[in-house]
């Protein structure tokens, strides 16, 4: 029996929660929901995927680790992913036979555009 469903959201902490919002419009078309909540703290939501993700704003640095995020994309998106991150300067990695992109935010937060899918790993 599975007892989870879907994600439900994912909270990031970054320093400008408004610029990484602005990162992700510009790269996948996400629309941010900003508000403030009940208790007065200022709250910045976007969607990608089907995922919600909070940004949640705080002066803390963050090293670059192999944590990341995957989203299973088809190839054409990886390639435009790919051009729109040039175009903006972005730095990014291709790996696996270019069927996997790795980029990050401005506080080092990892995600990956998977064209394969981890199912495929571990079939026997």
């Amino acid at each position: 029996m599975n007892m989870l469903g879907k994600l439900s959201h994912i909270a990031l902490i970054v320093r400008d929660p408004s610029r990484t919002a602005s990162l992700f419009a510009e790269v996948f078309g996400a629309t941010p929901i900003q508000r403030t909540d009940e208790d007065g703290h200022d709250e910045t939501f976007v969607q990608l995927g089907e995922t919600w993700f909070v940004l949640v704003k705080a002066d803390v640095e963050r090293p670059l680790t192999g944590d990341h995020v995957a989203f299973r994309v088809s190839p054409a998106t990886l390639a435009a992913v790919a051009e729109k991150l040039e175009a903006m300067g972005r730095e990014y990695r291709l790996a696996r036979s270019d069927t996997a992109l790795y980029f990050f935010d401005f506080d080092n937060h990892v995600f990956e555009l998977d064209t394969v899918g981890v199912e495929s790993e571990l079939r026997p």
